[in-house]
């Protein structure tokens, strides 16, 4: 009886250890908290725990990981499983994916964004690219085009940018150079701290990132035409740990991208958006809309020698940055 017992407990021992084998835990480093930026990553988490009963689980750290900018970094040493990081903060580590932040691209849709940004992360180059940081590209954080939240006076049209210290990163920060403002690359988790200080006079976001990040405060106006371009924002893996994976969970968690998407598309285009109106008027925030010439001078400004010298200096580091240009520019005619 006490051999038929102790052959029961080491089996329900033997059990549990197998239960434990097969769960897998994996952290996910973000920044801020939960808002139309992070949807799909809380989307992916939901369904993927609901595809694998549990066994497979997103561990969501807002800010509790890692330093935003440093989220690539702590994917390549494996600090954490999954993040989401933006290309420009961090040029140099990204450079193909750099390609879809530059100024004028002309994209006009969150679905367009998501198609273009899948293409150039699929592309053999940029898959090389992030293998130097043992990275693996899942998904984009899909944004509209950015326009600036100031304060003081509003500028009455685009030379009163001159000398103006603005929160631009990327292609769009390269962009207001060409119209006298000054870019910073202040991280949006500082950057309610230096407008406030005066530290900034204005900042670029999209909508989500001005309401989520306190920019509209103690603003006074915002530019509704300006649209030099927006941010590329994957959400990345660490390869060896999606390499680990077992086929059922690898399934779950890729099958669950492009209902992810969907939903973070569907809450931006709707609740976001909806919000964003009233939240203006409800500050008194002056709408401030540039004339079509203006905006035609800007672009000819701007497009042609970001994209030019975007170009050159890829190329110089041996990457087929023409033909990423040229597929990307491509595709955006295409559907135009």
């Amino acid at each position: 009886m006490n051999k038929l017992l102790s052959q029961t407990a080491v089996a329900a021992i033997t059990l549990a250890f197998a239960g434990e084998a097969l769960a897998t835990e994996w952290n996910v480093s973000l920044w801020g908290k939960r808002r139309a930026f992070t949807e799909h990553v809380e989307k992916l988490a939901e369904l993927v725990s609901e595809k694998t009963g549990g066994e497979f689980t997103l561990n969501l750290s807002y800010g509790g990981l890692s330093n935003n900018r440093e989220n690539l970094d702590g994917i390549s040493i494996g600090a954490f499983e999954m993040a989401q990081f933006c290309a420009g903060y961090h040029r140099d580590k990204n450079p193909t994916i750099t390609v879809l932040e530059l100024p004028f691209l002309g994209v006009e849709s969150l679905e367009q964004e998501v198609a273009l940004s899948l293409a150039v992360y699929n592309h053999p180059a940029t898959v090389a690219d992030l293998a130097r940081w043992n990275a693996t590209l899942l998904m984009p954080s899909p944004l509209p085009q950015y326009n600036i939240v100031g304060a003081g006076d509003a500028p009455a049209g685009l030379a009163d940018f001159e000398g103006m210290t603005v929160r631009a990163t990327g292609g769009i920060g390269k962009a207001m150079e060409t119209i006298g403002a000054v870019p910073t690359s202040t991280t949006a988790s500082e950057v309610r701290q230096a407008m406030d200080g005066g530290i900034v006079e204005a900042v670029s976001f999209a909508p989500h990132a001005h309401m989520s990040f306190g920019t509209i405060e103690n603003a006074t106006w915002w530019t509704t035409n300006l649209n030099p371009g927006t941010v590329n924002c994957p959400v990345v893996v660490n390869t060896d740990a999606l390499d680990s994976l077992s086929d059922e969970h690898r399934e779950a968690l890729m099958g669950s991208i492009e209902e992810s998407l969907n939903h973070y598309i569907a809450n931006y285009n709707g609740a976001t958006m909806d919000a964003w109106g009233p939240a203006l008027d409800e500050r008194g925030i002056e709408r401030v809309t540039f004339s079509d010439d203006e905006i035609a001078a800007f672009k000819d400004a701007a497009a042609a020698p970001a994209a030019a010298s975007w170009i050159e200096e890829n190329a110089a580091r041996g990457l087929p940055a023409q033909e990423l240009y040229d597929m990307v520019t491509g595709m955006i005619a295409g559907e135009s």
